[in-house]
């Protein structure tokens, strides 16, 4: 039975709602037609559907807002009534685009302040709700999510925050270490991985790519990008290799160990085209040192795929690897802001997630398990078939 028809049969949790906090309206408006379109075709087609109230409306977006006073300090408002409405909230972190002032001055927001946006917007909800589900594509605070001196656990702080405000879920993307749900034993955490949306980018835009143990290889930039990087070379059949980071732990730079060298364990690179695989790209280089020693051991055609690209420092250095031929393509996700100097790069190939955050929220709404969707393997089987690749 296909996914529409069991979800046809079935009575949702409660009427949807999905607040886009401003951080990511845009994609808060393409997931929201996306269910919109879906549920019209559905209702139509069976009565059970259209029974339901409010299971078909024009939008399923609820208007809220975080206004702020001259002296920086804001509020959560919505402006519609919540009661009863299974709620799924979106934010992104990463969004530095945003702006407010303090006292006449313009800053940029930070983390921290779409954090707090979030918890204001849950406080407006005001327990009125039936549910509500946090999706939060780059886990707050992830990259600080364990404790190695007398330092703060802030990640694990915030999951339990949240839960303790009346989060039920929370729904991350690709988390930097998933045993920080440890945090909230009793919630429900799921941190899902796009490979399957990154599979099929690359099969749409490079169609001469070759996908066998001869002409490919996966390769994780560390130790700790290792799981996700095996994930890819099983479900593709291809090798796969390794590099780790060998630092100088005399010195603290930046708030971390300096990288003296990058270690790679392998097979033979030569003419293969490979696939680096991490979490994120972040100022990128220890991306760049990664493709300099891929190269010179000889191999093909470089991609980067990172589920967030951040490009902290700009992308200068990517341009600069890509006149030098160091990198073939980059394809990072649209779950973080994305400025359009980097959307115009001729080796940028945007991974679009919205229709998969859809289907996530369209599927929890019915109370129906997810389980498919955060194992892709059977689609990814089928889109390889689809380009000829099996």
């Amino acid at each position: 039975m296909k996914r529409h028809d069991k979800l046809a049969e079935t009575i949702p949790y409660g009427t949807l709602g999905i607040l886009a906090l401003e951080s990511s309206h845009s994609m808060g408006e393409k997931v929201n037609d996306y269910i919109v379109g879906w549920r019209a075709k559905r209702a139509k087609q069976h009565a059970a559907a259209s029974t339901f109230a409010g299971y078909n409306r024009d939008s399923f977006m609820i208007d809220c807002a975080c206004p702020r006073f001259g002296s920086g300090e804001a509020k959560g408002l919505i402006r519609e009534s919540v009661r009863g409405e299974d709620l799924y909230i979106l934010v992104d972190v990463c969004n530095y685009s945003l702006t407010y002032t303090v006292c006449g001055h313009t800053n940029h927001m930070s983390p921290d302040d779409h954090y707090q946006d979030l918890k204001r917007i849950i406080a407006a909800v005001g327990g009125k709700a039936r549910r509500i589900t946090v999706i939060m594509p780059f886990l707050y605070e992830s990259r600080q999510h364990r404790r190695s001196t007398r330092e703060s656990l802030d990640c694990a702080l915030a999951l339990q925050e949240l839960t303790q405000m009346g989060v039920e879920s929370i729904i991350t993307f690709d988390a930097h270490d998933p045993r920080v749900q440890n945090a909230i034993p009793l919630k429900s955490f799921e941190t899902v991985q796009p490979t399957y949306q990154f599979i099929k980018a690359l099969l749409k835009n490079i169609p001469d790519i070759q996908i066998d143990t001869e002409h490919l290889m996966a390769i994780s930039p560390d130790e700790g990008a290792m799981g996700r990087a095996v994930y890819y070379a099983n479900v593709l059949g291809i090798d796969i290799g390794m590099f780790y980071k060998r630092r100088d732990y005399s010195k603290i730079v930046d708030g971390r160990n300096p990288i003296i060298a990058h270690e790679f364990l392998g097979s033979d690179l030569e003419g293969k085209d490979v696939i680096i695989i991490d979490d994120m790209i972040s100022s990128g280089e220890s991306m760049i040192d990664v493709a300099t020693e891929l190269k010179r051991r000889k191999a093909g055609r470089i991609l980067v795929a990172a589920t967030f690209g951040l490009f902290t420092s700009g992308m200068d250095k990517f341009d600069e690897a890509y006149e030098k031929g160091l990198i073939y393509r980059i394809l990072t996700t649209n779950l973080v802001y994305q400025p359009e100097e980097l959307l115009s790069r001729e080796y940028y190939i945007n991974v679009d997630m919205s229709k998969y955050v859809a289907l996530l929220i369209d599927t929890l709404n019915h109370d129906q398990s997810i389980s498919e969707l955060l194992n892709p393997a059977e689609r990814i089987h089928n889109i390889l078939k689809k380009y000829g690749k099996l």
